[in-house]
């Protein structure tokens, strides 16, 4: 009864579309947020008869043939890339990139990461770094006599001084660009990693090749729509279901071809 098994193959497609549709709805107010979306794929088929295959009967050629399917698979746990809105927040060092782009980040172990998350601290030291303590490349350090300091789309920090009217550049943020950026892996705490699917970064000045401005004050939000949420985890659970009832219907016709005398 192959009803079981392809039936058992749909209950899991719909409990994994389930399982990302609450990782999205746990992360609707998580910070530069993408939302994910998972794909699927018809397994391989049983072929009975090939179409165009020869009717040894009487010669003639099958037109259709007789290909059974064994089921679904997961193909893929895509991110839609879309931006969110910006929401102010009059903070300093909160900056949210207005476009396409990644901020880069240093890791302990030596590598780079990168992120839309903007929300950024300043360490004991006095460098701009990340909510878990990463320092965003090119490190920039704000001196401990700084008034105030102010960050323009092209991603320039000054720092503002009591004595002085001038303000300092202390440096210049740069935002990365990937030729397949769906093909970063995701590492959490808002942070991704280069791979092979989504080539090297490009690290460029913002507003420059195609990519975003920097905006200080906000913070971008998650992409994240509840409603479309929501009615997709309807479909899910509704899908789940009916595949429960095939694996009922083919146990039960089971029953009967085991009662038959």
């Amino acid at each position: 009864m192959r009803a079981l098994k392809i039936a058992a193959t749909g209950m899991a497609a719909q409990q994994m579309r389930v399982e990302t549709i609450s990782n999205n709805l746990a992360n609707m107010s998580t910070t530069g947020y993408n939302t994910r979306r998972a794909e699927f794929a018809d397994l391989h088929y049983q072929q009975f008869s090939r179409a165009g295959s020869v009717n040894a009967a009487d010669g003639t050629v099958l037109p259709t043939g007789v290909q059974l399917g064994l089921g679904v698979r997961p193909a893929a746990v895509s991110v839609h890339l879309a931006q969110g809105s910006l929401s102010a927040t009059n903070g300093d060092l909160d900056i949210a990139i207005d476009g396409n782009g990644y901020l880069e980040v240093n890791l302990p172990s030596g590598e780079a990461a990168y992120t839309r998350d903007g929300a950024l601290k300043r360490s004991a030291d006095g460098m701009i770094v990340t909510s878990d303590g990463f320092a965003v490349a090119p490190e920039i350090v704000i001196p401990d006599d700084a008034r105030s300091i102010s960050i323009n789309g092209a991603g320039e920090v000054y720092a503002y001084f009591q004595n002085s009217p001038e303000a300092q550049l202390l440096g210049q943020f740069t935002l990365a660009s990937f030729t397949n950026a769906k093909g970063l892996e995701a590492r959490g705490s808002n942070l991704f990693s280069v791979t092979e699917a989504s080539g090297p970064a490009l690290q460029t000045t913002p507003g420059e090749d195609g990519l975003g401005t920097l905006r200080q004050g906000y913070l971008e939000d998650s992409s994240v729509d509840p409603v479309r949420e929501i009615t997709e985890l309807i479909e899910a659970q509704r899908g789940y279901e009916l595949n429960s009832k095939v694996i009922s219907a083919a146990d039960q016709m089971l029953g009967a071809t085991t009662q038959v005398r």
